[in-house]
């Protein structure tokens, strides 16, 4: 599956809290700045497809705030309930801009979130 890098914001201009939702290529994208640097998630729970990026980011980990389950911003990976991993995408800073990469095929149901 090809993939289409996306200019999303200068890093300068990143927001204060640690998070930004963007949409990229049909794709809800969740932008995380921790102390090892940006990671880029699909922003949408596997446990009920609500979006995550009103949830609060604490110790590396983002938490749904429709049901509470948690999954690490570096990794995707579920930390605190027994649901499916994230889908990461790739991201990167270039020219002092951050860039996201999303697949070039816009995502099906599965993976789009349900908006609250």
């Amino acid at each position: 599956m090809s993939e289409v890098w996306h200019t999303v914001v200068p890093e300068s201009d990143f927001p204060a809290e640690g998070k930004l939702a963007i949409e990229l290529g049909g794709w809800s994208v969740l932008i995380v700045r921790t102390e090892d640097g940006f990671h880029a998630l699909n922003d949408r729970c596997t446990h009920q497809a609500a979006m995550l990026s009103p949830g609060r980011v604490r110790r590396g980990a983002i938490m749904c705030p429709l049901h509470g389950a948690r999954f690490e911003v570096a990794t995707g990976r579920c930390v605190g309930g027994a649901y499916a991993d994230l889908r990461r995408f790739a991201v990167r800073s270039e020219g002092g801009s951050i860039e996201v990469a999303v697949p070039a095929t816009p995502p099906g149901p599965q993976e789009r979130p349900i908006a609250s």
